[in-house]
């Protein structure tokens, strides 16, 4: 098995996937449908998209994740995806993630999935959500465990944390695929990882999914929850993820500033299309959003948490190995981007150099990472 692993970078490739939603998307037997694709190839890891499923039990108030199946259009599943069992008066959410350009939702079942992605003809980019608002909505009093407490005696991350966020909080999902050796792809099963044999694990680009890495390393959990199509083992989310951020996140919250390229309508700032996007992200539509605010609290307290990792993450896998050489030098080339003039601008906003610094080799690999903390 050879697994790859994207996390929260630009575009890999530039590519538009126009996602088929069918009919009765939020049902058993639609969630159970694969869902099909044009424009980008599925067994491609720099085009693939991923879609992850969130299930809310009103009669006992618990959460469970079925991530459905996402193929080319034309072709069949490797394996066919198990149909989950829901419970009565079920409340369903869909949450889209793409390694590829562009995310644009169609199909019979885009009106009756309360499916959006973006404003108007603006699209958010890389994400996209169905029937995410409602769902958030239903789950408020859904119980969340503690952070807990990380090997470095800080709180545990969150997606609203400035010691973990870079350009564009809270995108993409946890949703993992399988890719046959005669490249058809299949849910990511224990049952179909052994029937399989000889796959490919493929993964989103997200900071979802770099947060659950950086957990492991800190020794951290991220909230989990039931995967109906993997016998109820457990797995993380981003929705699960938000609703962690939004029960323990203190003070400042790394809500997604109007600056956030995905929310952006023609290069203009669109408060409109923020309010979609953090709608579909559990976060307060008209919160504070300036992207100057966000930068400096980005870096005030982003790289001196870096910083402070450091210890830990510089033993540990880089999650891309071609942008660091190990977890630390990736997180810094991540920050070194995101506050720099092809990220958010920050060092340009507010005037100041960029206090993170990396030496990279031939390939443009970051190998090692100076961090300049005020004084």
């Amino acid at each position: 098995m050879k697994a790859i692993v994207l996390l929260a970078l630009p575009a890999l490739i530039s590519a538009q996937c126009v996602i088929n939603i069918p009919a009765d998307p939020l049902s058993a037997k639609g969630l159970a449908t694969p869902f099909t694709v044009k424009g980008c190839d599925q067994t491609d890891r720099a085009q693939a998209s991923f879609i992850e499923g969130m299930v809310y039990d009103p009669a006992n108030n618990q959460v469970s994740v079925y991530s459905p199946l996402l193929i080319n259009d034309g072709t069949k599943p490797a394996i066919m995806p198990k149909k989950p069992k829901l419970p009565k008066n079920a409340v369903v959410g869909l949450w889209f993630g793409s390694n590829a350009d562009s995310i644009t939702l169609t199909g019979p079942g885009l009106a009756t999935g309360n499916c959006v992605n973006g404003l108007g003809s603006s699209l958010f980019g890389q994400v996209a959500f169905c029937n995410a608002k409602e769902w958030f909505a239903a789950t408020q009093a859904v119980p969340v465990p503690p952070l807990g407490t990380a090997v470095d005696g800080k709180p545990c991350l969150t997606t609203r944390d400035f010691g973990h966020v870079d350009m564009d909080p809270s995108d993409n999902v946890v949703t993992q695929y399988l890719l046959s050796a005669d490249k058809k792809l299949a849910q990511d099963t224990a049952a179909n990882r052994k029937k399989l044999k000889n796959f490919t694990v493929l993964a989103n680009g997200s900071d979802n999914r770099l947060l659950e890495v950086v957990d492991g390393v800190l020794g951290c959990s991220a909230f989990q929850a039931p995967n109906l199509a993997d016998d109820n083992a457990l797995v993380g989310s981003q929705a699960l993820n938000e609703l962690s951020a939004a029960k323990h996140q203190q003070p400042p919250l790394a809500l997604v500033p109007l600056g956030d390229g995905m929310i952006l309508v023609n290069g203009g700032e669109s408060m409109d299309k923020l309010a979609l996007y953090r709608q579909g992200v559990n976060q307060p539509p008209c919160a504070p959003a300036s992207t100057k605010d966000f930068c400096q609290n980005l870096l005030s307290i982003g790289p001196a948490r870096i910083q402070l990792d450091s210890k830990w993450t510089a033993n540990a896998t880089s999650v891309d190995p071609a942008t660091g050489n190990n977890l630390f030098t990736f997180l810094c080339a991540r920050l070194q981007g995101a506050l720099g003039a092809d990220g958010l601008n920050c060092v340009g906003l507010l005037n100041v150099p960029n206090p993170i610094s990396t030496t990279t080799d031939a390939n443009g690999v970051a190998t090692s990472c100076t961090i300049t903390l005020p004084n």
